[in-house]
Formats: structure tokens, C-alpha cells, sequence
């Protein structure tokens, strides 16, 4: 009996062994791998900011994340008085220079031509409220309420048919100091909103005002704050936080 507890004692301490030399090997050639990865040199250009294995796999996650997007694919809302009555104030890169009195959002046509938009002339627009879980990159989200208009509709109103039908819009900073780009299809979506209300008061500065991108089906990050253009083009267009590693179509 005393030989055989010896001998299955040396068995567990034998499988022990193995076991963590298995789980030290696994970890080592991990650690290996991710050092490799780490040390590679970033993309460049628009692709600027990740190493190019992290970037194939944003990419792939994006095109899987593309394919579930439909106007029937939609954020979940919640009634009023579920939202947060002090929304936390996340980022302030292109608010640092003082709002305009006299501000008006310029879009760029696809001809080139200018056009500018009043908040009165946007306001005078069916408006358009929603209450949902908005979420951030960094982990939390915030049930909070908005008001503005569909960026759809604003885009048929102003007679905007050629630059809808183009495959990217982009949104900047009055600065230029912060910019987003999303695919049309997102744009257009029926959740996606050009706000000037949360929780039925006017934007505050710290919250983007006087007009901000709401896009509930996307992480927060593509919610620009503080509109000052909208622009166009059939092929990806520059996006802040896409050149600082993130991935571009950032889909919920």
C-alpha cells in the first residue's frame, strides 16, 4: 500500500511538472510572438498607428461587423427616464479653441462647391429623439438621451443626393484637430443623428455643441463633437482615432 501512494505520488508530481513546463512553454512563445508583433513597424499613411498583423485582423473583424449592418440592425432603445441626467464628458480634442457666435456647418459638395448650414435652417427639420446605451471603446457606457435630425434626412433636404450616393462621409472639428469617417451606409442609417439636444436642452460646450454626430450603432468615438464640415469621397477618408490603431468601421 505505502508503495503504491509512493508511486502515484511521483505520478502527480511527474504530470506536475509537465504541466507547467507545457504552460511555460505557451506562455514564453506567447510572449515571443506578441514582442515580435509589438516591434514590428506600424503601417503608414491612412493605415498609420498599428502594426500590420493587428490591422489584418481589424479589418476582418470590420468586414464581418459590415455585413450584419441593415436598417433593420438597430441600436436598443429605453424610455426617458432611464437616462443618465449627468452624462460623463468623455474627450475634448477639437473643442480647445472657442466656439464661433457666428458658427454654421460647411459641407463640400462633390463638385467642390460650398454649402452653409444654420442651426435655425437644421432645427427647422423633423425632429428626430433617441434614448440608448452609448458605449465606449474604453469599456464604459452611459444610457443617455439626444435630439436632432436624421443625418439621412438632412441629406435629402438640402438636395445632397450625389454626395449620399458616395461610398464615405467625413466629419472634422471647426480646428480640424479631431475627425471622423464613416461608411455611407452607416451614415444613413436611421439612428444616426445630427444632435443639438440631450436630454432636451440645447448640447453644452462639453458635449459638443452646437451640433454633434450621434451614431448609436458604432462606438463612441465615431460621434464627432462640435461639427464644422461634412465632406465626401468614394475612397476612405482620413478618421482620428483609425490612425491611432483602432479600427475604422468600429461597429456594435
Amino acid at each position: 500500500m505505502k508503495k503504491e501512494a509512493l508511486y502515484t505520488r511521483r505520478q502527480v508530481i511527474r504530470k506536475t511538472i509537465g504541466s507547467f513546463a507545457q504552460f511555460s512553454a505557451l506562455m514564453g512563445g506567447g510572449w515571443a510572438l506578441w514582442s515580435h508583433i509589438k516591434n514590428l513597424p506600424p503601417d503608414n499613411g491612412l493605415l498609420g498607428g498599428v502594426q500590420p498583423p493587428i490591422r489584418t485582423v481589424l479589418t476582418l473583424n470590420e468586414k464581418i461587423f459590415s455585413k450584419s449592418l441593415s436598417n433593420d440592425h438597430l441600436a436598443k432603445t429605453y424610455p426617458k427616464n432611464a437616462a443618465e441626467k449627468s452624462p460623463r464628458i468623455n474627450g475634448n480634442v477639437g473643442l480647445q479653441t472657442p466656439l464661433e457666435p457666428d458658427w454654421q456647418l460647411g459641407i463640400t459638395k462633390a463638385n467642390g462647391d460650398m454649402l452653409s448650414v444654420s442651426l435655425e435652417a437644421i432645427q427647422q427639420l423633423p425632429k428626430t429623439s433617441i434614448v440608448f446605451n452609448f458605449k465606449c471603446i474604453e469599456g464604459w457606457d452611459m444610457i443617455t438621451s439626444w435630439g436632432g435630425v436624421r443625418l439621412s434626412e438632412f441629406l435629402n433636404h438640402f438636395s445632397l443626393h450625389k454626395e449620399a450616393s458616395m461610398k464615405y462621409i467625413g466629419a472634422a472639428t471647426p480646428d480640424t484637430d479631431y475627425y471622423v469617417a464613416l461608411d455611407m451606409p452607416s451614415a444613413l442609417h436611421p439612428q444616426t443623428l445630427l444632435c443639438y439636444e440631450m436630454n432636451d436642452q440645447p448640447l453644452s460646450i462639453e458635449h459638443g455643441a452646437p451640433l454633434r454626430l450621434i451614431v448609436p450603432v458604432k462606438y463612441g468615438f465615431k460621434s464627432l463633437k462640435r461639427i464644422g464640415t461634412l465632406y465626401f469621397d468614394d475612397a476612405p477618408l482620413a478618421d482620428y482615432w483609425f490612425e491611432r490603431g483602432y479600427d475604422y468601421y468600429a461597429g456594435l
